[in-house]
């Protein structure tokens, strides 16, 4: 009898422990693998993963990067991907993610992975220094434009005492400039366009540094265009709002090694408009299609903005009229004489302008004004005294040049001279 109770006991032993292995293992809850960042924007950006467990939740925690696990934004996802909005621009942020397959099961946390969102968008407004337009990208010295901007550059440039221009156009987020002929396209509303002056210490060895004096600044807004200007401090750092105006010695050493000095004058707010005015509107005067219609190392650039997206509505260029380069000798001298007076001088001398308007002699520079038409035959006297003077409020142009452009007076002068 007693062998028999011990035989059951064993039997009951036996067929607990045959119960406790048939009960069935927990699945592993597996990481979330082949994490990713995509449409990275300023303030944006989008996530993805793949999740190898059948059916779980995916917890993604984030924050700026070096932040202590736990004290990030936690978001929960039952898809593979996760937009993040409202993001700090220009900054580096770090993520992990976790897999949840039950309460009390959840895979181990995946690497630390980062991303960082792009620049600031440029500013369409008048701030009080540069820097807050976001219109550059590291040091303001530097002059590197945002991603957001582009630069252009002039076939035959505006003179300004011999100063260097850098120009740029911002345009507002996913819209173009529109084709309106070979004059200025249609710019839409929030456009921006910069022009900085500087001068190297030394054109013979860039090298040697430059000082930067200013920057002009159009802002298109509600269909009008508003003028503003930035002074730049003496440590090229900032530059900020200045609707005073005032002058400033400028000293270099020129391309031949001679020292120049000159008492650079920045325009105060009202002498923008004797510029920028025609009839009643403010406009700009540079970024005519002609005008930038010619190859930028080894490419069209009126081409590489219908590329880009940033012209629409435009033929090919070879459809759209150029203005040549004045210095271009292989030029017949009238065309380049016509060419430099379009840019320097037909702002203030052309239908509507600001000359044609408060004086008699009215004079029409256009490029496209027939010579019968211009009025520079029955003006070459007052043009040949004027254009070489250093007279303030006599000499031409009237503002922004008291240095008289020598080179273009030794190709100008004699064209009018063969005129008697």
């Amino acid at each position: 009898m007693k062998k028999l109770t011990l035989l059951m006991v064993l039997v009951m032993l036996c067929a607990a422990c045959s119960k406790d292995d048939d009960t069935p293992t927990v699945a592993e809850c597996l990481k979330p693998t082949n994490l990713s960042e995509t449409n990275l924007t300023h303030n944006s950006a989008s996530l993805q993963w793949n999740n190898p467990n059948e059916s779980a939740s995916i917890s993604l925690e984030y924050g700026p990067s070096g932040f202590e696990m736990g004290t990030g934004t936690t978001i929960t996802s039952n898809g593979l991907s996760i937009e993040l909005s409202n993001l700090q621009a220009n900054t580096t942020y770090d993520y992990y993610l976790e897999a949840s397959c039950s309460e009390d099961n959840s895979s181990l946390p995946t690497t630390v992975k980062s991303f960082t969102t792009l620049p600031p968008l440029v500013v369409a407004e008048f701030k009080p220094t540069l820097s807050e337009l976001n219109l550059y990208s590291g040091p303001l010295t530097d002059l590197v434009p945002s991603m957001y901007t582009f630069e252009y550059k002039l076939n035959t440039p505006l003179y300004t005492d011999y100063a260097h221009k850098q120009r740029l156009i911002a345009l507002p987020e996913g819209e173009s400039m529109v084709y309106d002929g070979d004059g200025l396209p249609i710019f839409p509303d929030n456009t921006l366009i910069a022009k900085t002056f500087y001068y190297f210490n030394n054109e013979m060895d860039e090298s040697l540094g430059k000082q930067i004096v200013e920057t002009r600044i159009l802002i298109k807004a509600n269909g009008e265009w508003l003028t503003g200007n930035y002074v730049w401090n003496e440590s090229q750092t900032e530059a900020t709002l200045d609707g005073n105006g005032l002058e400033l010695p400028i000293t270099w050493v020129d391309q031949n090694g001679t020292p120049q000095n000159i008492n650079y004058k920045i325009p105060a707010g009202t002498d923008c408009v004797m510029c920028h005015k025609t009839y009643e509107d403010i406009t700009p005067i540079g970024p005519k299609l002609r005008s930038m219609n010619f190859d930028v190392a080894g490419n069209n650039q009126l081409q590489n903005m219908i590329s880009q997206g940033l012209l629409t509505g435009s033929p090919s260029p070879s459809e759209i009229g150029q203005l040549i380069d004045w210095t271009d000798v292989n030029h017949p001298t009238e065309e380049r004489v016509r060419a430099y007076f379009d840019m320097n001088c037909a702002h203030c001398h052309s239908p509507g302008t600001y000359h044609n308007v408060n004086f008699f002699a009215a004079m029409d520079l256009r490029y496209e004004t027939s010579f019968e038409e211009s009025g520079i035959y029955e003006s070459r006297y007052g043009i040949m005294t004027r254009l070489p003077s250093s007279i303030p409020q006599y000499s031409m142009p009237y503002i922004g040049v008291s240095l008289p452009h020598q080179e273009a007076l030794d190709l100008i002068i004699p064209y009018l001279e063969s005129m008697e």
